[in-house]
């Protein structure tokens, strides 16, 4: 009972060739949640930049700015 059978160690292969074989899967996955986050980021900053916009575009007028 306290010894690995060969179908445990069977299983711990097929674990780590699903993680670590084959054309970086393990790569390719970390790589794609990378772009993931980047893109949130990058869509955070346009929702500031779009909000700043609004804000400067929508100022009152005054009597100053009208003659």
């Amino acid at each position: 009972m306290g010894s690995m059978s060969i179908w445990h160690w069977a299983i711990v292969a097929v674990v780590a060739l699903l993680l670590f074989g084959g054309r970086g899967k393990l790569s390719g996955l970390m790589g794609d949640a990378a772009k993931g986050i980047k893109a949130f980021k990058d869509g955070l900053k346009d929702e500031d930049v779009k909000k700043d916009e609004a804000k400067a575009e929508t100022k009152p007028v005054t009597d100053k700015d009208a003659a």
